[in-house]
């Protein structure tokens, strides 16, 4: 499964892109022609690999707002 999403304020994708890339996670900018982001989630995956994505965004959005 991918999710998808975008921010309110794009002036701040390329800070969060930098976090995930600092934290392991690549690939997760979308689509060249769309922009936003896209995070692929397989049933392989441990929930923690979940987990690890959404606690980093949540401090994101409390430090950032």
């Amino acid at each position: 499964m991918n999710a998808v999403f975008v921010m309110d304020q794009p002036e701040l994708e390329k800070e969060f892109l930098d976090l995930c890339k600092a934290s392991g996670m690549i690939g997760v900018k979308g689509h060249r022609s769309v922009g936003g982001f896209r995070v692929s989630m397989y049933n392989a995956l441990p929930i923690e690999s979940v987990k690890v994505l959404t606690d980093l965004m949540k401090d994101f959005a409390a430090r950032k707002g």
